[in-house]
């Protein structure tokens, strides 16, 4: 970072899980989120079933955010089958949805994909056996790719990984072993650690730990809205 830069401050929370009935409103946390930082960005599980209308109220409620708004989509969002859909509404309300792509603001690149499943080191998921596991471990792999290929848009000399699914098994810490695999890939954080990056964010690990890193040292945060974080807020508060 040259002197002339200034540190950006991102907001960063996952796991939002609006639902139909509205019981749940965030625009006091976006006009908070709005004062405090500089970018919003959403790491997926917007919706809570992936319907059009839970779409619509987290639209609704984004109109209290003044600030630019990154995300990217989560496995929640996909339940309905409406997911051309709810990206229609979220794009329309003015939100940077990243599916394979980066962007940028303010001199820092942000780059978003979902991921995928598939474990984590020497017990990844490998490509053997029956069609199934094939086809699970390929879509991880395409993740994966994506990302690379998303990675290499970026100019800026910082840059923000966004995520859903984690790429370590640090910060999953505290969920039961027996869904680790569910959870997240090593295969993201491979890509990852083949650039330069300031920062990495994901959610879906509900009980899962705020902070840990690649093994090429690039810092994660789980940022599920259901994570502790240092200051007690729902949201991390980043200085990219």
């Amino acid at each position: 970072m040259t002197e002339t830069e200034e540190r950006l401050r991102v907001a960063a929370i996952g796991d939002l899980h609006v639902k139909e009935d509205g019981a749940v409103s965030y625009k006091s946390l976006f006009g908070e989120v709005s004062r405090e930082a500089d970018v919003l960005v959403i790491a997926g599980d917007l919706t809570d079933l992936g319907k059009q209308r839970e779409a619509e109220l987290l639209a609704e409620d984004l109109r209290a955010c003044t600030i630019p708004v990154v995300a990217v989509l989560g496995n929640h969002d996909y339940e309905s089958n409406a997911v051309d859909d709810i990206r229609g509404v979220l794009r329309g309300a003015g939100v940077r949805l990243l599916d394979g792509q980066a962007t940028e603001i303010d001199g820092v690149g942000f780059v978003g994909v979902k991921g995928f499943v598939g474990g984590f080191g020497k017990t990844m998921l490998g490509s053997f056996g029956e069609p199934a596991i094939k086809a699970m471990v390929a879509e991880s792999v395409s993740e994966s790719m994506r990302l690379e290929n998303a990675m290499r848009q970026v100019r800026a000399g910082r840059a923000v990984v966004v995520l859903h699914y984690a790429p370590i098994v640090e910060t999953i810490a505290g969920e039961p072993p027996e869904i680790f695999p569910f959870l997240g890939s090593s295969r993201l954080a491979e890509t990852i650690d083949r650039f330069q990056v300031s920062a990495v964010v994901h959610g879906h690990a509900h009980r899962g730990v705020y902070q840990g890193r690649t093994p090429g040292g690039a810092p994660v945060y789980n940022v599920a809205r259901q994570v502790q974080k240092p200051d007690g807020r729902a949201y991390a508060l980043l200085r990219i």
